[in-house]
């Protein structure tokens, strides 16, 4: 199954109200999109105090990771790019 990166931008948001919007993704996806599996996310502070997600999925396409948004209802997805390749420091994947 193909992975992606989504970059999510949250703007200006609480702690609490990321930490909801996270539950309400992990809730939307267990209920109505079994076929996405989350990879992990790092959650970044822009100079200005805006935040942003990048999100990692196995997924079967963009548009399916863009229903899940738009379901899930906070977070503007900015960008979605496949994944071909990986860097760690045991080694490369591609």
């Amino acid at each position: 199954m193909p992975r992606y990166l989504v970059e999510r931008d949250f703007g200006h948001i609480t702690e609490d109200e990321f930490d909801e919007a996270a539950a309400r993704y992990d809730m939307v996806g267990a209920q109505h999109f079994p076929d996405i599996v989350w990879q992990g996310t790092q959650v970044c502070s822009g100079a200005d105090g805006s935040t942003k997600a990048y999100c990692t999925y196995e997924a079967p396409s963009s548009e399916r990771l863009q229903e899940h948004t738009d379901q899930a209802g906070r977070g503007e997805i900015t960008r979605i790019l496949e994944v071909v390749g990986s860097l760690s420091p045991e080694g490369a994947t591609v």
